[in-house]
C-alpha cells in the first residue's frame, strides 16, 4: 500500500513508480519517515521536496530562525508528541497554535496536538532538515532515531521460546532475533526513562517489569523459555560466567545507541527458583540534570547549599532512604563545585554517573577497600573536596568528621528519616557532640515524588484541615488535584516525571555550655520540613495527597492538625 505522501507526489508527476519503490524500500530497512526517505535516496533535496509540498497542498514554507520556539516547546510539555511525530510548536497567538511539520498528509499529529493543548492548530512547512536541527537543539538527540533495527516477528519470538533454539554465545552477534528483542527491550526502557528493568522467570512465563518513577510498571509476559536466552545474552554482554546459574554474578556494560548517545548498564543476577532473576540498572548520563536548579530546590534551599559548598571546609551530609535522589544531590553538589582549581576525589559504590575532571574511585570491599580505606588514601592525595559514597561505619564517620575539621569540604548520605534523626545516627556510630558541632555544616533530608500528568489530572476536594495550615504562604493557592486512574497517551498511569522534596537544617556550634553538656541547634532552612515541602507542592497542584503519603514517614496532614483526616 502506497503512503498517501507518495500518492500524492505521484499524481503530480513529481515522483515515478521505481522511485515510489525505492522509498519504500528505504523506509522498510531504515525505519525512516517519508520525507527522510525522499531525501536519502536522492528524489528530492531538502528544499525541494518542501517547495513542492508547499504547492501541492497550499501550505506556506516557514524559516524556522524566525521563531522562538525553545521557549514554547519546554512551556507546552509535549516532548513525546513531537519527537514522534517529528512536529514543531513555533507560537502561540489568540489560542491559534502555528505547528512546523515536514509531512502535510500525516493530519494525527495536528488532531494529537490539537488535543493535547486545546489551542487550534495551524500547520507551517519545515524544510527537513531545519525540523529536525531544531528538536535536536531543544531536546538533544531524539531516542526515536537512536538505534536503527528491525523489529522481532512473531515467528522469530516463538522460535525464540522453543527449548531447542541455540544459545547466543558470541557477544557480536548482533543481528540474531534473541539480541534485537532485548535491544528493543533497551530502548523502550530507556524511551520510557526508566531506573532498572527486572527479568523475572517463573514456571510458565517470564515477567518482565520496568521501574519508572519509583514503581514496578509491567512491561512484557513472555514465554519462560526466552527467559534463559535473555539471561545468556545479559551475561555475555556484561562478561559474566555464563555457566555459573548457582550463585549471584554482578557486571556492567555499556549500549551504544549512536555516536553520541550510550547508556551504561549495570546487571545483577540472582539464582531463583525457577532461573536466574536478573535485574539492570541504567545509568544514563545523558538526561540527567547535574543543576541545583532542576532538582526542586526552593530559592532558599539552594542558595543554603550553595553556601555550604562555599566553605573550605565541613560535613553536608544527605539523608533519606533508598531511591530517595541523595546520589543525585551529591553529585549535583560536585557539579557545581568541579572547577580547575579544586581537587575533588569521591568513593563510591559502584561510580555511576562518571564526571569529567573529578577522580572517581568505585569501592571494593572483596580486596579491602572500603570508604575508610578510600577516605584513608585520599587524604594522601591533597584533596579539596571529599565525597563518600555511604557512612556505613564507626571508622568511617570519624574519619569523615576529622577530615571536615581538618581543612577538607566532606560530603556524604546517610540512611535515616529526617535531619534531625541525623545527629542521633552519627551519635550511635560514636561521634561526640562537640565533633558534630564543629564539623557538619549541612544536613538535607529528601524525599522524591511523582508529578501529577498535567494533561489528565483531575481537580480533587480539598480536605477541610488546609485551613489549619499556618506554613502555607498566602501566594500560594490551595488548589488539590489526583492522578487520573487510567492516565492518558502521555503517562499511562496519571504521572509523569518526579522532583524532590527537601528539609535543609543547619547547626548552631555554639550551644556548648560544656563538653560533655553538648547541645546542638538545628535550624530549617525556609522553615520548611519535608511535609510542609509536600504541602506546598500539593497546593501547587504537581502532585497529590496519595503521592505524599506513600513516601513521607507522617502524613502531612496529620503534622499540622494533630489529628488524622
Amino acid at each position: 500500500m502506497t503512503h498517501s505522501l507518495l500518492s500524492a507526489l505521484h499524481q503530480a508527476s513529481l515522483i515515478s513508480q521505481s522511485e515510489i519503490d525505492r522509498v519504500q524500500y528505504e523506509v522498510r530497512q531504515h525505519r525512516t519517515g517519508i520525507p527522510e526517505a525522499l531525501i536519502r535516496t536522492g528524489v528530492f533535496s531538502d528544499r525541494d521536496l518542501a517547495r513542492h509540498l508547499a504547492n501541492l497542498f497550499s501550505l506556506p514554507v516557514a524559516d524556522v530562525h524566525q521563531f522562538d520556539y525553545q521557549a514554547l516547546c519546554q512551556q507546552l510539555a509535549i516532548r513525546p508528541l513531537i519527537e514522534r511525530h517529528r512536529i514543531l510548536p513555533l507560537a502561540i497567538d489568540n489560542d491559534v497554535l502555528t505547528l512546523g511539520i515536514a509531512d502535510p498528509t500525516e493530519t494525527s499529529s495536528l488532531d494529537e496536538c490539537r488535543f493535547a493543548t486545546g489551542l487550534t492548530v495551524q500547520p507551517l512547512l519545515l524544510p527537513l532538515q531545519q525540523l529536525e536541527n531544531a528538536i535536536r537543539r531543544v531536546y538533544g538527540q531524539p531516542l526515536t532515531s537512536t538505534l536503527n533495527m528491525a523489529p522481532v516477528s512473531e515467528q522469530e519470538l516463538a522460535q525464540l521460546a522453543e527449548p531447542s533454539a541455540r544459545t547466543d554465545t558470541s557477544p557480536d552477534d548482533d543481528d540474531a532475533p534473541v539480541s534485537r528483542y532485548l535491544n528493543q527491550l533497551l530502548l523502550d526502557a530507556i524511551r520510557r526513562q526508566a531506573s532498572d528493568i527486572h527479568l523475572e522467570p517463573f514456571e510458565q512465563s517470564c515477567r518482565i517489569r520496568f521501574r519508572c518513577d519509583g514503581l514496578l510498571l509491567i512491561y512484557a509476559s513472555p514465554p519462560a523459555d526466552l527467559a534463559v536466552r535473555l539471561a545468556a545474552r545479559l551475561k555475555i554482554l556484561a562478561r559474566l560466567n555464563i555457566a555459573e546459574r548457582r550463585l549471584p554474578q554482578d557486571g556492567r556494560f555499556r549500549l551504544t545507541l549512536n555516536q553520541s548517545l550510550t547508556v551504561d548498564m549495570r546487571v545483577s543476577t540472582l539464582p531463583a527458583q525457577w532461573g536466574e532473576k536478573i535485574v539492570l540498572r541504567l545509568l544514563d548520563n545523558n538526561h540527567i540534570p547535574l543543576s541545583l536548579a532542576h532538582l526542586g530546590y526552593t530559592d532558599a534551599q539552594r542558595h543554603a547549599f550553595e553556601q555550604a559548598l562555599e566553605r573550605p571546609q565541613g560535613l553536608i551530609l544527605v539523608t533519606g532512604p533508598t531511591g530517595s535522589g541523595k546520589t543525585l544531590s551529591l553529585y549535583a553538589g560536585l557539579s557545581w563545585l568541579n572547577q580547575e582549581h579544586r581537587n575533588i576525589c569521591t568513593a563510591e559504590d559502584p561510580v555511576e554517573i562518571q564526571l569529567p575532571g573529578i577522580n572517581q574511585l568505585q569501592i571494593n570491599p572483596a580486596i579491602g577497600l572500603n570508604f575508610s580505606t578510600a577516605l584513608r588514601t585520599f587524604l594522601r592525595q591533597d584533596p579539596d573536596v571529599l565525597m563518600i559514597g555511604e557512612i556505613r561505619d564507626q571508622e568511617t564517620a570519624s574519619m569523615a568528621v576529622r577530615a571536615a575539621q581538618t581543612g577538607h569540604l566532606v560530603l556524604s548520605t546517610l540512611h535515616t528519616n529526617s535531619a534531625a534523626d541525623t545527629l542521633t545516627r552519627l551519635g550511635h556510630l560514636g561521634i561526640a557532640p562537640y565533633e558534630l558541632g564543629a564539623s557538619v555544616s549541612l544536613i538535607i533530608a529528601q524525599r522524591l515524588v511523582r508529578c501529577l500528568c498535567q494533561h489528565c489530572r483531575q481537580p480533587a476536594p480539598i480536605p477541610p484541615q488546609m485551613q489549619n495550615f499556618p506554613d502555607i504562604p498566602p501566594d500560594i493557592p490551595a488548589t488539590f488535584y489526583e492522578a487520573h486512574p487510567n492516565g492518558c497517551e502521555h503517562c499511562n498511569q496519571g504521572y509523569l516525571g518526579r522532583t524532590g522534596l527537601f528539609e535543609l537544617c543547619t547547626t548552631d556550634p555554639l550551644a556548648a555550655t560544656a563538653e560533655n553538656t553538648f547541645t546542638i541547634t538545628q535550624t530549617r532552612v525556609d522553615g520548611l520540613s519535608l511535609e510542609a515541602a509536600g504541602i506546598r507542592l500539593l497546593c501547587q497542584g504537581l502532585t497529590s495527597l496519595n503521592e505524599l503519603r506513600r513516601v513521607l514517614p507522617t502524613d502531612p496532614l496529620t503534622q499540622f492538625t494533630g489529628t488524622a483526616p
